[in-house]
């Protein structure tokens, strides 16, 4: 886990950053109500009273942790087709591909894995991850499902108002790799294929949508 073995010297940036690292490894490891600053601190080699110099509070250290290591990756997975210079089948192609990457295949699972179990008593820790991770990631979908639609790629249908449909794969990947991954282990690569396969083939525009009547 990120944090473990380091030591809050260096810049106040510097600092931040391990404290926000050894957070992470804390939240991942024992959840959000069992994390404990003293803890946080102990990881990253400070003490407590340094802790709370950079951070008032634990759900805010939580919300610098998703800043830091979600935001970037969701970033960076939708930010395939920005300039429109791509396609938008390839620029889905990439978007798939990188969540496989940047999330499924990372300890970042294990954020979604407390925000499952501890989302229910701490609400505005599933309210922070919708605003700051989830509606990124929508918006970035829909906004290439539509251009798909406007060039002519993908059919119209109902999938560009539910672009969970999209994510949902990605999103099972991640609990089997959370529950069963022991069992069975994935493979993310042919996974993440599958995955764009199956949403390609359904997106893709059919000779009947582009010309009506045609074979009546």
């Amino acid at each position: 886990m990120a944090g473990q073995g380091r030591r809050g010297r260096g810049t106040p940036e510097e600092r931040a950053d391990v404290i926000a690292a050894a957070a992470l490894s804390e939240f991942a490891e024992k959840g959000f109500a069992a994390a404990r600053i003293d803890d946080i601190a102990r990881r990253a080699g400070i003490s407590k009273g340094t802790v709370y110099l950079y951070f008032d509070s634990k759900e805010l250290l939580f919300e610098e942790v998703i800043r830091r290591y979600i935001v970037p990756r969701i970033e960076r997975a939708t930010g395939a087709g920005e300039g429109k210079s791509l396609t938008a089948e390839a620029t889905l192609r990439i978007i798939i591909r990188q969540f496989y990457r940047e999330i499924v295949g990372s300890d970042l699972r294990y954020i979604m894995r407390l925000l499952i179990a501890e989302g229910g008593r701490f609400p505005h820790l599933l309210r922070f991850y919708h605003a700051e991770v989830i509606s990124r990631g929508m918006k970035a979908v829909t906004e290439t499902l539509r251009r798909g639609v406007d060039s002519g790629e993908f059919r119209s249908s109902a999938i560009v108002e539910f672009p969970h449909v999209i994510a949902a794969p990605a999103v099972l990947a991640m609990l089997w790799k959370l529950l069963f991954d022991d069992f069975q282990p994935l493979d993310l690569e042919r996974l993440a294929e599958a995955h764009t396969d199956i949403i390609l083939n359904g997106l893709r525009s059919r000779r009947e949508d582009v010309q009506p009547g045609a074979g009546a």
